[in-house]
C-alpha cells in the first residue's frame, strides 16, 4: 500500500537508536524484525512510515483520531492558538480557551443529559493530562465527598497505571511489580457477560459495601483493554440504582468510550444512564494529552471547597491552551459530521462482515462489540485462548498495510477502533486481508507443531 523513498533513515535503523536510548520496558520490538513500525505522518485513517510505506490505521491510535488523523478543523484550529498562547498558569491566571471548554463539557454531559427535566443539573470539571490522572482525580472527589476511600471495579478493568489507578487496574501485570507500594484501596468483582451474571455482581458489591463501606463503584460501560467486553444492557441502570439505594458513587470511566466511539457521545446514554461522575480522555483533543474529570455541580461543590491559594489537585500543565482549543475543536468537528451516527452505522456492519469470516481450522471466532469499538476473540477449539495465532496474524496484516492490536488480558481478541471517518470500504478490505491472515497463521503454526510464536 506504498513504496520505499530511501531518502531517510529506516525503521530497523530508527528502532536501533530506541532500543539503545529508551528504558526497555516500553516499546515491544520483535527480534524479527517485523514489528513495530516507526511512523513519520498520518493524515485521515492513514499512517506512513519512516521508509513512506502507507498503513490503515484501524487503531486511530489507541483511540484518539476520532475525527481522522490531522483533521483539517483541528489543524487550522491549534494553528491559530500556537499564535495567541501557548502555555497557561494553570489553577492561577485562567485562559480563554479554559473556560470556553469547562463550559462545553458541562453542555455535553450534565446539562444535555438532564435537559426536560424537573432537576435539571450542570457539571464541574477538573482537568487533567492524562487518562488514568482523570481517574484518580474522581478517586479523589469519590473519597472527599463521601468519607469513604473504598472503591468497588471490575476484574478485566483497566483505568491507567498511575498509583491512585493502579488500585483499581485489574490486570496482575501491571500492579505487581508494585504491590508493596500500593495502599490497595480498590476491590475487584466479576465484569457480567450475559443477563445471569448481573444479580451475581450485586451480590458481591453487598458483600464488600457491608464489610468495607464503599464510597463509589468504578466502571467502563465497555471494557477496552480487558478485550472489547459489552455488557447486558440492564447492567448499567442496575449498578446505577445500587449505588443509589447506598449512597455509593457512580464514576464512569469513558476515556476509551467516550466521544462517540460506541455510538453514541457517551457509551452510557445507550442505557439512559447518568453517572455521578465521567472520566474524559483520548479522543477529547484528537491527539493533544488533556483529559477531565466531570462529576453534578451539587457533588464537585461538596467534594472540593473553593480554593484559597493552593488548589488540592492540580499540575504544570492542566487545561494546556493547545489542548483546551483542540478539543474545543474536536466537539464541534464530532457535532457537526455526526460521527456518533456513523460509528453506529457503521460499526453494525462491520460486526456483521466479521461474523462472515470462516474461521481457520482449530479455531473459533466470537465477536463483540458496540459502534466502532468492535472486537474478534480467537480461541482453539479446546477454548484455551490463540494468543500466538493472532500475534501472527498481526503481523502479517502490517505487511499488508493494516495496523491492529491485540486486546483481553490474553492478547487474543483483535480490536477494531478506527477513526469514525473510515470508510466502508477500507473497513471491508481490512476484515478480508484479516480473514486470509488467520488462516495463514494458523497454518504455519500448525506446521511448527504448535510452537508459540
Amino acid at each position: 500500500m506504498g513504496r520505499q523513498t530511501g531518502k531517510i533513515s529506516g525503521n530497523r535503523a530508527r528502532l536501533e537508536t530506541l532500543r539503545r536510548h529508551e528504558a526497555p520496558n516500553v516499546t515491544f520490538v520483535d527480534p524479527d524484525g517485523r514489528w513495530p513500525v516507526v511512523w513519520a505522518r498520518a493524515r485521515g485513517p492513514w499512517v506512513w512510515d519512516v521508509e513512506g510505506r502507507r498503513y490503515l490505521d484501524l487503531t486511530a491510535a489507541f483511540g484518539v483520531a476520532m475525527a481522522g488523523h490531522g483533521n483539517p478543523g483541528l489543524v487550522r484550529a491549534l494553528r491559530g492558538q500556537i499564535r495567541e498562547l501557548i502555555h497557561g498558569m494553570g489553577d492561577v491566571h485562567p485562559h480563554v480557551r479554559k473556560i470556553e471548554l469547562l463550559r462545553e463539557l458541562s453542555r455535553i454531559t450534565f446539562e444535555r443529559w438532564t435537559r426536560g427535566r424537573r432537576a435539571g443539573m450542570e457539571g464541574r470539571a477538573i482537568l487533567a493530562c492524562t487518562g488514568f490522572e482523570a481517574v484518580e482525580v474522581a478517586l479523589k472527589t469519590a473519597c472527599r465527598a463521601t468519607g469513604r476511600p473504598w472503591v468497588a471495579a471490575f476484574e478485566g478493568g483497566y483505568h491507567g497505571l498511575g498509583y491512585g489507578a493502579l488500585n483499581v487496574t485489574h490486570r496482575d501485570l501491571f500492579r505487581q511489580p508494585f504491590e508493596s507500594q500500593l495502599r490497595r484501596f480498590g476491590r475487584f468483582v466479576p465484569f457480567p457477560a450475559r443477563e445471569a451474571d448481573v444479580p451475581l455482581v450485586e451480590a458481591c458489591l453487598e458483600r464488600l459495601h457491608r464489610r468495607h463501606g464503599l464510597g463509589a463503584v468504578l466502571v467502563e460501560p465497555v471494557q477496552g483493554r480487558g478485550g472489547i467486553r459489552v455488557p447486558p444492557g440492564s447492567f448499567l441502570p442496575r449498578l446505577r440504582a445500587w449505588c443509589d439505594a447506598r449512597g455509593v458513587l457512580l464514576v464512569l470511566d469513558e476515556i476509551f468510550t467516550g466521544f462517540g466511539r460506541t455510538g453514541a457521545w457517551f457509551a452510557c446514554e445507550h442505557a439512559g444512564v447518568v453517572p455521578d461522575v465521567i472520566c474524559l480522555g483520548k479522543a477529547l483533543t484528537g491527539g493533544f494529552p488533556l483529559s477531565a474529570c466531570v462529576g453534578r455541580s451539587d457533588l464537585m461543590e461538596a467534594a472540593w471547597p473553593p480554593s484559597q491559594g493552593e488548589a488540592l489537585h492540580t499540575s504544570t500543565f492542566q487545561g494546556n491552551p493547545l489542548g483546551c482549543c483542540m478539543a474545543l475543536a474536536q466537539i464541534r468537528t464530532l457535532e457537526e459530521r455526526g460521527l456518533a451516527e456513523r460509528a453506529a452505522r457503521l460499526g453494525g456492519w462491520l460486526m456483521d462482515r466479521l461474523r462472515l469470516l470462516e474461521p481457520a481450522r482449530g479455531l473459533e471466532y466470537e465477536v463483540r462489540g458496540l459502534g466502532l469499538m468492535v472486537g474478534l476473540e480467537v480461541r482453539r477449539s479446546d477454548g484455551r485462548p490463540a494468543t500466538p495465532v493472532v500475534w501472527e496474524a498481526l503481523k502479517r496484516m502490517r505487511e499488508r498495510g493494516f495496523l491492529l492490536l491485540p486486546e483481553g488480558a490474553e492478547a487474543n481478541v483483535v480490536a477494531f477502533t478506527p477513526p469514525l471517518t473510515i470508510s466502508r470500504t477500507a473497513l471491508d478490505r481490512a476484515v478480508a486481508a484479516l480473514g486470509d491472515a488467520l488462516a495463514g497463521a494458523a497454518r504455519q503454526l500448525a506446521r511448527q507443531g504448535g510452537k508459540e510464536a
